[in-house]
């Protein structure tokens, strides 16, 4: 929907003529660096085209009015800011919900509601990180509707938050980060245990990066997640007998293999093994794409996925027929899995004249091993969490 349309029907379902705000905040994609947020390790992800609009009004009293123009069966939430506690039943507003709640706990004055339309354009459950952006689509609302002074890591740290304690999803600060510090044609390499960052350029003249949906939806809370986060859990303890670390993210691969042996359970050296060496290869990309070492790039993505899928086990049918599938085609950089797994999306990053024969390559290969066909997305990199200028 383009943004007039929002706005229509935001005067419609709110029965008003009164010129809207409007606010906007990215999906992302990581390009490598998979399940080493909360191990402590790097992440490279970047901001896409895709993501969250809000369409806001204030209000003179203390009611919060939601609307999701992607659930409009749902019809309009309301709540008061007095009552912020988190209700199953409030269903998808639990996240705006929550990002409200938190600001007020950390000392921001929001003493009136507003009436607000959320529309998301990121695939629904594919992994893209929706949640976080809502959360942060919310956090600059909150922002500028306000004139809050807030600085932009702690507004990612309080959709974390949200996340975590609020809705109860034990996850890393990526998705949050990512969304909330994006810039245009950059990633940016993060370690998620000092919050050090910086920005990459992204310059793939040649190329375009493909989203692939497996079309598999799938369940942060519900999937095997936590299972994996405490199996690291037990190995990086297991480690912590004999060595003083903090996190599988301060091992170089040398140094794990010297201790693996600790790792009492195998299955755990596994995953541990993951962590340690997709830190690596995710500190690695960032040097190969700063000298312009693409296909060396490329490989190193195609490597994670072979991790992902051997040592951390959380790719499945899906997303292995299409990296597996794309790595045989013409003019592919690397592919693979992004996200937590277990559906979602897969990426590729293809030459720009090879992109229709390899959609078509995917979409056999996708329905004679899965039965039913991806969707593909091209995506632009852009900016972090903004109100958009309407004048």
């Amino acid at each position: 929907m383009q943004i007039n349309q929002l706005i229509d029907k935001f005067q419609e379902i709110f029965v008003t003529h009164e010129q809207p705000r409007v606010f906007f905040a990215p999906g992302r994609i990581n390009l490598i660096g998979e399940h080493t947020d909360y191990n402590g390790g790097h992440v490279f992800p970047a901001a896409i085209s895709f993501g969250t609009y809000a369409v806001v009004i204030p209000r003179q009293d203390r009611t919060l009015r939601f609307y999701s123009e992607n659930f409009p069966e749902k019809g309009v939430f309301e709540v008061s800011l007095d009552e912020l506690a988190y209700q199953k039943e409030d269903d998808w507003t639990n996240f705006p919900k929550g990002m409200i709640l938190y600001f007020k706990e950390a000392g921001f004055s929001i003493e009136t509601g507003f009436d607000v339309l959320f529309y998301g354009n990121i695939p629904n459950g594919a992994g893209l990180s929706s949640s976080a952006s809502i959360e942060l689509v919310t956090g600059v609302l909150l922002e500028h509707l306000y004139s809050l002074t807030i600085d932009r890591l702690q507004m990612v740290q309080i959709g974390q938050k949200v996340e975590n304690q609020y809705i109860g999803v034990n996850s890393g600060i990526m998705d949050q980060f990512a969304i909330g510090m994006g810039k245009q044609d950059h990633a940016m390499l993060l370690n998620c245990d000092t919050l050090d960052y910086e920005y990459a350029p992204i310059q793939l003249a040649n190329h375009d990066i493909i989203i692939i949906n497996t079309n598999k939806r799938r369940e942060l809370a519900d999937s095997k997640y936590n299972e994996r986060r405490s199996q690291c859990e037990q190995a990086l303890a297991d480690l912590q007998t004999k060595l003083s670390i903090g996190s599988l993210g301060e091992l170089s691969p040398e140094q794990f293999e010297q201790s693996r042996h600790l790792i009492k359970d195998e299955i755990n050296q596994k995953r541990a093994k993951h962590a340690v060496y997709e830190n690596a290869r995710t500190i690695e990309a960032l040097q190969k794409l700063k000298a312009g070492e693409l296909d060396a790039f490329g490989a190193l993505v195609n490597q994670s996925h072979i991790s992902l899928r051997d040592d951390y086990e959380v790719t499945g049918l899906e997303l292995d027929t299409i990296a597996e599938t794309a790595w045989q085609q013409a003019g592919v950089l690397g592919a693979r899995m992004t996200g937590a797994g277990f559906g979602g999306c897969a990426i590729a990053i293809v030459e720009k004249d090879k992109v229709d024969s390899f959609k078509q390559a995917i979409e056999k290969a996708y329905q004679e091993k899965v039965g039913h066909a991806p969707s593909f997305y091209t995506a632009a990199i852009g900016d972090g969490a903004k109100e958009i200028n309407l004048s």
